[in-house]
């Protein structure tokens, strides 16, 4: 794994788009602003849905880091990969919570500066 100060942070994008708890405005604000900041994202449908599938992506996305995530509340984003047997580690990996959280705190939070 790298040192989280030696390379940009990899940006997960959730969708959240079966479970509909996070607010459409502010999805749709966030992904505006990651596409606008020309910043290098990936978008996915709805990591809740992956880890019922055991989506094999998740193991990767948990042993990349840096790793940011924009989806819902950190302690259910984090037992998704628990559950799937990918647990995200405790360093280097943030979780931002689009169901709490407005757009502009959120893309904020994944685009800023180490």
């Amino acid at each position: 794994m790298s040192e989280p100060s030696s390379q940009a942070p990899k940006l997960l994008y959730c969708r959240c788009a079966y479970a509909q708890v996070v607010p459409q405005g502010v999805k749709n604000g966030v992904l505006e602003k990651l596409c606008e900041s020309g910043a290098s994202f990936e978008s996915v449908s709805d990591l809740c849905e992956m880890a019922a599938h055991r989506d094999p992506r998740l193991k990767a996305f948990a042993e990349t880091t840096p790793l940011r995530i924009a989806a819902c509340y950190p302690r259910v984003v984090r037992g998704l990969f628990r559950q799937c047997g990918s647990p995200l580690p405790e360093e280097g990996a943030e979780v931002l919570n689009m169901r709490a959280q407005s757009a502009e705190e959120v893309a904020d939070g994944m685009l800023k500066a180490e």
